[in-house]
């Protein structure tokens, strides 16, 4: 098991290096999602990896709150009180977010830890099970309103179509700033047909699938995106990579790249102004060598089977790993699949000799980021 896993590290170690070469040169990057604590689905977000982290790949700062912890109750308590206390030991590098929960004593929650430093809010409809027509957010958007601090709300997956909903209490408390997590592709062309062009409305990157991300930049203006990781669900390189690629690709220029990486988020955070919305980016039609396209749709196929921790029994790794063969040009990035996925074939077939769910779970998330990798530079490259 140590062998596919070393060779997984000394992939990613290629990748970083490929990273730097691509960052604008002397870019600051704000991360303007990550998580710190222990969720419920077993994912865990640790202070010193967060840390080094950003220590390694440049981020300068994130805003950082807790995950849908075990001893979420009463209304997240314990979890933002450790929030607070890891942007304390940050010295300024995290900021703080109150996350909430509607049931239970929301906005008493809010002023505590508002009044403790905490600089935004966090909302995740899915975790808490609440719509967004829901009465009691009201109260939520008028203290983010009234404290100046904005709310990040989660826009992705698990969701009904939330726009309409999100767009009243917008146009009721329009002092209050918003970012939408996961680049709103939980209902991404009624969130961009409301709020593209709207001041104070923000998206963020953290998605998984590149293909979201260049549909996202034909429709929302470059001023209002900002960098997200979504740690400890999205890691380094390809966090970083599927956000420079696909801006690149839709054709954003270097200033509007380095207002995504941080400019952005340090001008929400740091309570500026935002810049004023230009126009989207990007085409409606996506194209691609066909060698690509069927590399993406393989690896697609595959995904659901690892996420459950099983085996390939479908072969699709197979086939995306056969289509690398084929020779139309792109020979080093075929080449670069290639490896990637051969390393997440050898590891994958490591997951039985797991010692513990947590071991299973190492394995598992180590193979997503190569196969996430590979995907990547499929969908990346000719567009």
């Amino acid at each position: 098991m140590s062998e596919p896993l070393e060779r997984a590290e000394e992939l990613f170690a290629g990748f970083e290096a490929e990273l730097r070469a691509e960052l604008p040169v002397g870019t600051d990057i704000f991360d303007a999602h990550t998580h710190l604590g222990d969720d419920i689905d077993g994912m865990a977000g640790r202070f010193e990896e967060l840390e080094a982290m950003m220590d390694r790949y440049g981020i300068s700062r994130c805003n950082i709150f807790c995950l849908d912890e075990p001893d979420r109750h009463p209304g997240f308590r314990a979890g933002n009180d450790r929030t607070l206390e890891f942007a304390a030991r940050s010295n300024g590098r995290m900021i703080p977010y109150v996350r909430l929960d509607l049931t239970e004593d929301p906005i008493d929650e809010a002023k505590r830890c508002l009044d403790r430093g905490a600089r935004g809010i966090k909302l995740h409809p899915r975790a808490q099970k609440f719509m967004l027509d829901d009465e009691r957010l009201a109260p939520v958007f008028a203290i983010s309103a009234e404290r100046r601090v904005p709310i990040l709300i989660h826009g992705g997956r698990g969701l009904p179509p939330i726009a309409d909903n999100l767009a009243r209490l917008v146009a009721a408390y329009p002092d209050a700033q918003l970012i939408i997590a996961h680049a709103g592709i939980a209902d991404l062309s009624g969130l961009a047909g409301h709020f593209a062009g709207t001041t104070g409305v923000f998206f963020d990157t953290s998605v998984w699938s590149p293909i979201d991300l260049l549909s996202f930049f034909r429709l929302v203006p470059p001023e209002q995106i900002v960098y997200a990781s979504d740690y400890p669900y999205g890691a380094q390189p390809q966090s970083l990579l599927i956000a420079l690629r696909t801006a690149r690709s839709a054709g954003l220029n270097e200033e509007q790249v380095v207002n995504l990486l941080a400019g952005n988020g340090n001008r929400i955070a740091d309570g500026e102004p935002p810049l004023a919305p230009s126009q989207p980016q990007g085409a409606d039609v996506f194209a691609q060598p066909m060698a690509f396209a069927r590399i993406h749709q393989y690896l697609s196929m595959s995904m659901p089977m690892l996420f459950a921790r099983q085996q390939d029994t479908f072969g699709a790794l197979g086939l995306a790993l056969n289509a690398t063969n084929e020779r139309n040009g792109h020979v080093r990035e075929l080449d670069q699949i290639r490896e990637l996925l051969e390393a997440a074939r050898d590891l994958w077939r490591t997951l039985p000799e797991a010692q513990d769910d947590a071991d299973g779970r190492h394995i598992a998330r180590t193979t997503f980021r190569l196969i996430h990798l590979a995907d990547i530079v499929a969908v990346t490259t000719g567009v």
